[in-house]
């Protein structure tokens, strides 16, 4: 009966969630493999570039390839270099950027390449589609998540998932003295919160025993079997029933007066079926947990390093303010400390795009047509043309130049963390909300440690290749009550 149903969904959420990062980082490892398979306009370049990029020698240096490539922008004059092996240019210039995502929009879509690549998982939802398919779903996507409807919906979920489960999961560790993994309980924190905004279901943050650190590493590296084409299968599969569950139930019990993002789509005059639907459903998905996951664990990092930056967001929160959407809201440096963090780690590192026909970009480089183009947030929050001389240090008082000190946005094209143009986030405002409201509460509550090898000072983390930017072993910290929550 209804009772099965529930607890099929609910064990199916479960399991996606753990589907999501293996598919998560095997789709983007298939694509690189994909990508020097079919793309290989000059495999015998000499120049330095390729060298350091077929032989590795960059790891020498760098911990990351992102790093590389920000130490590559750093020193190019254009703030652009060409990796001919890739046949891609490689930018992490401003004027670059609003040339590829406003300008000459239509000369850069995302291109079939990329569509093919990820087909089998994304579909044709919004992240995988170029031309009309991508306008109407902009357009009806743009509705939903504008509406004040939406947004004071998404924050009662944010701050019951908060109140509820997050904080007390975070207490228990608190009280057990225990390590844990905290970008897996962000991670199981952000899907929870968001197949909630998205389609009204509660798949319960799994049990948190999972959350020990060293247990989860081998569980997921056995579950993650890497290199199996099978394993990709099945976990799509699992996503496709997932999705299949969600629409039926919806079809079942009605839609008219539920504020979720799927019953909104299914409700509006477009007629859309299953598959159409389910597309759109993984889109929400991707989109709605590895980024703020992401973004929320490289936070804790920087706040363990930083000590006076936990004080002050405690400082501005107030201990008894209550937290309502306004009060939230108003947090100028708290927004500013978020900001700072993505500058430095955003959840998506480099986005690339295809370009359909020959062009000159602004900074006199040369692109060939059916060649790719890939811009670089990670190294542009890197670069001091941009950010000055200080751009390696956390200050989250350059944010801080507006109005009697108050947050003042940078240009979306020297941070494109969102994106920005035509295709700049939808979900920007629901993210940043979310954000907000976990690090306040968490903050407020408690004092969070890195530990082990990654508690050394000076340290960096090692991420994942894949579309997010995810840290490899995860991110082992102890949890301790502040002195007013004792």
């Amino acid at each position: 009966g209804a009772m099965d149903d529930a607890l099929e969904l609910s064990w199916g959420a479960r399991c996606a969630g753990l589907a999501f990062f293996s598919l998560s980082i095997f789709s983007v490892a298939l694509g690189a493999v994909l990508l020097l398979v079919r793309r290989w306009p000059n495999p015998w370049c000499g120049c330095h570039v390729c060298r350091a990029y077929l032989t590795g020698s960059w790891a020498k240096d760098f911990t990351n390839l992102a790093d590389w490539y920000a130490h590559l922008l750093r020193e190019s004059p254009t703030g652009t270099v060409q990796v001919h092996v890739l046949g891609c240019t490689v930018t992490a210039n401003p004027a670059n950027v609003e040339y590829m995502l406003k300008t000459r929009f239509d000369n850069f879509p995302k291109g079939k390449r990329f569509a093919a690549l990820l087909g089998d998982l994304l579909g044709a939802g919004i992240f995988n589609v170029d031309g009309d398919a991508w306008r109407h779903q902009r357009k009806m996507a743009s509705l939903q998540l504008g509406s004040v409807t939406v947004r004071s919906y998404a924050y009662k979920i944010v701050a019951q998932e908060v109140e509820t489960r997050l904080l007390p999961a975070l207490a228990d560790a608190a009280d057990e003295g225990k390590v844990i993994d905290l970008q897996d309980v962000f991670r199981r924190f952000a899907f929870d919160t968001v197949c909630k905004i998205s389609f009204g279901l509660d798949p319960g943050l799994c049990a948190m025993r999972g959350a020990a650190a060293s247990p989860l590493v081998w569980k997921m590296k056995r579950m993650l079997n890497i290199g199996s084409e099978r394993e990709l299968k099945k976990a799509i599969k699992l996503v496709d029933d997932l999705a299949s569950a969600m629409i039926l139930q919806r079809r079942t019990l009605g839609f008219d007066n539920t504020h979720d993002l799927l019953s909104r789509f299914m409700a509006s005059d477009v007629a859309m079926d299953d598959k159409y639907l389910r597309d759109i459903i993984v889109s929400f998905l991707l989109a709605g947990r590895d980024t703020v996951a992401s973004a929320l664990t490289t936070l804790f990092i920087h706040l363990h390093k930083n000590p006076e930056v936990a004080a002050a967001i405690r400082a501005e929160a107030g201990g008894d303010k209550p937290s309502t959407y306004e009060h939230l809201m108003s947090l100028q440096y708290t927004h500013a400390v978020l900001f700072e963090n993505m500058r430095l780690f955003p959840p998506v590192q480099f986005d690339s795009k295809f370009c359909a026909a020959a062009d000159v970009l602004p900074d006199g480089t040369y692109v060939e047509g059916e060649s790719r183009v890939m811009y670089h947030p990670y190294a542009m929050g890197r670069t001091p043309s941009i950010w000055g001389a200080d751009y390696e240090a956390f200050r989250p008082d350059r944010w801080l130049t507006g109005p009697g000190g108050s947050f003042a946005p940078a240009s979306l094209y020297k941070y494109p963390v969102f994106q920005a143009g035509l295709r700049v986030c939808l979900g920007k405002e629901l993210a940043i909300t979310e954000m907000k409201a976990v690090g306040v509460a968490v903050v407020k509550a408690f004092d969070v440690e890195v530990v082990g090898e990654n508690g050394r000072s000076g340290w960096a983390p090692t991420f994942v290749p894949g579309l997010t930017a995810s840290i490899s072993g995860g991110l082992p910290v102890r949890i301790k009550r502040t002195t007013q929550n004792s």
